[in-house]
């Protein structure tokens, strides 16, 4: 069976809820603080592996509490930490403040921007092969992670890229890309269009076509996310939710789901249902890595609509 390998970010998020956020010089009192194992990539490989896929973890942390305790959580998710490294790099952590359902985040990269191209290279040339599946974000050093999903490909991986935070995107990074994932605000970043609706996705995505995009999916938070490039388009309803209690990890966990059902052979609309279905069961409870649902957990499918 094809595998899901992640290499990305691993981060201990420190989180606190306000009522309003503080301006510049003020302090504002807090309540619920708590620690969550976080970082983008393990979010996602946590998804993967909870959602069903045989998933590799790829990344550093330090050689403190934290880096242990993110090691040691992925493992218990069924989460292959074998190839993640200890670094002399604190291990990354994200300060996350939460005002309602609205998060804002400060993040620290630590050990993650540590690990080089080559070092990745050389974990996929030991541990991949051709038609696994290939996921990275953008938390960890930039070329690093633009090196990596050209290497994957060049290996026959099937490579999905969550180019979050945003950055600038080169040519061939894309075209070495089989999937781009990315919400809004990073749809915003890389074309100029902020899409709302069906349209204005469509609109972006032949934007991103010209750049070398052949596959894209787009997230519309509560509007649903819609796939556009080489086997046509669809688009998914995002999944009533009663409660909407913190949204940290909603997106990664909808990426992991979608990794774990393509890596199954699943065609791309059913794996979009499905991550959906995921995502909203990860924004029903608070915190990154646990609030992530096992298929189990899931909530029952749902009648399709549109925007």
């Amino acid at each position: 069976m094809k595998k899901v390998i992640v290499f990305g970010s691993m981060n201990m998020d420190l989180c606190i809820s306000c009522t309003k956020a503080p301006q510049a010089g003020e302090t504002v009192q807090g309540q619920d603080f708590f620690t969550n194992p976080g970082g983008k990539g393990g979010n996602q490989a946590t998804a993967a592996a909870r959602l069903g896929a045989q998933t590799l973890m790829l990344g550093s942390v330090g050689q403190d509490a934290f880096g242990e305790e993110l090691v040691h959580t992925l493992t218990q998710s069924g989460v292959d930490c074998t190839l993640v490294r200890r670094g002399k790099q604190s291990t990354g952590v994200a300060v996350i403040t939460r005002t309602g359902s609205e998060n804002c985040i400060i993040v620290s990269g630590g050990a993650n921007l540590t690990m080089t191209a080559d070092e990745v290279a050389a974990e996929l040339d030991r541990h991949a092969t051709s038609g696994d599946l290939f996921i990275t974000q953008y938390e960890c050093n930039l070329n690093t992670v633009r090196q990596s999903i050209c290497a994957a490909k060049k290996r026959g991986l099937y490579t999905i890229f969550n180019p979050a935070p945003a950055h600038e995107i080169p040519q061939e990074v894309l075209k070495s890309t089989d999937l781009l994932v990315v919400n809004e605000t990073e749809c915003a970043f890389q074309t100029g269009i902020c899409p709302e609706n069906e349209a204005e996705c469509r609109e972006a995505f032949v934007k991103l076509h010209t750049l070398g995009c052949r596959n894209v999916v787009i997230t519309l938070g509560a509007k649903g996310s819609m796939y556009l490039g080489e086997q046509g388009t669809c688009f998914v309803p995002s999944y009533p939710v009663k409660q909407v209690v913190d949204t940290t990890g909603a997106g990664d966990t909808f990426i992991g789901g979608l990794a774990a059902e393509l890596v199954r052979g699943t065609d791309m609309q059913t794996a979009m249902h499905f991550a959906t279905r995921a995502s909203a069961a990860a924004v029903s409870k608070a915190g990154a890595q646990q609030s992530i649902p096992t298929r189990e957990e899931l909530p029952p499918e749902q009648e399709e609509s549109r925007i």
